[in-house]
């Protein structure tokens, strides 16, 4: 067998142990399914609940369990807090999940440039890359927002290119190490391309230290997204667990839970989504394995 399938067999079995250590983690296991309740309840829950984000159900400042309140009570406009959390928790996952990706994409397809071609290309792509880092991000998405107008696409827009640094140089130092591998160049001598080296040779290998930063990536977008909602810099018609924070604020003194359910379901799904991000670095790092 070939240099290049032997590589080959050891990312499979590597994979397959990776995935056997991740399965017995507990606390990223718990993490896993309760991140997978709360997509499922964002997916199914405003159909199954009946009740409308932005509908007037009752009374004004109805707290949980006063008579005839939902389950979780009600806002400063009668509207019902739980639904706004099942309705608010879609808008919220989306944007983080589609920011997230758009991040890690352009921060591989940076990062496998400049790590693989070296010399100027990685010069002038890593300059790049230090003028995001040291732009305040949050200010640059609220500028990004600003001026193409308030909105879930120019938000998601923002949060994108604000955070792939990150993944860039996570992809430029895997891409350093392993262009001068063996079956990387097993590749070149039997004539194969450097896109097909670079995104059917390298990246493969190179994955396991961006999958366990997509987690990471997906929090801090969830983050953003509802500091941006909470500072009023996103659609107002769309209800979000950031905006519900924002709107209520004033009322947290005398209406906890205006605020305090919408601050909960933040926690917890970041932090559910942080125990599956130490799971997957868990079960890629060969010297944690044995713990």
């Amino acid at each position: 067998m070939t240099d290049f399938g032997v590589a080959i067999e050891q990312v499979e079995t590597g994979g397959r142990g990776a995935l056997r250590m991740f399965l017995r983690n507990k606390a990223a296991a718990v993490g896993l399914v309760v991140f997978s309740l709360i997509v499922l309840v964002t997916i199914f829950g405003p159909g199954l609940y009946g009740t409308g984000a932005n509908k007037m159900v009752a009374k004004p400042f109805l707290g949980p369990g006063s008579e005839l309140a939902p389950p979780l009570g009600t806002d400063y406009l009668g509207r019902d807090i739980l639904a706004g959390i099942i309705g608010g928790g879609r808008a919220t996952l989306v944007v983080a999940a589609v920011a997230a990706a758009m991040t890690m994409t352009i921060g591989i397809l940076v990062g496998s440039l400049a790590g693989y071609f070296g010399g100027w290309i990685d010069a002038l792509l890593m300059r790049f890359t230090e003028i995001f880092q040291v732009m305040p991000a949050l200010l640059f998405s609220m500028v990004v927002i600003f001026i193409f107008e308030p909105g879930t696409r120019n938000e998601t827009l923002a949060i994108g290119l604000t955070l792939w640094p990150l993944a860039a140089r996570l992809a430029r130092a895997e891409f350093l190490r392993l262009r001068e591998m063996e079956y990387v160049k097993a590749a070149r001598a039997i004539g194969c391309g450097d896109l097909r080296i670079m995104f059917r040779t390298i990246l493969p290998n190179a994955m396991p230290p961006l999958l366990v930063a997509a987690p990471l990536t997906v929090v801090i977008a969830i983050l953003f997204h509802s500091g941006l909602a909470f500072l009023g810099m996103v659609d107002v018609n769309t209800i979000s667990w950031g905006s519900m924070l924002g709107k209520n604020r004033g009322y947290a003194l005398t209406a906890w839970w205006m605020v305090f359910f919408p601050g909960i379901a933040i926690v917890v799904t970041s932090l559910s989504i942080s125990l599956v991000g130490d799971g997957l670095q868990d079960a890629f790092n060969p010297k944690l394995r044995g713990r």
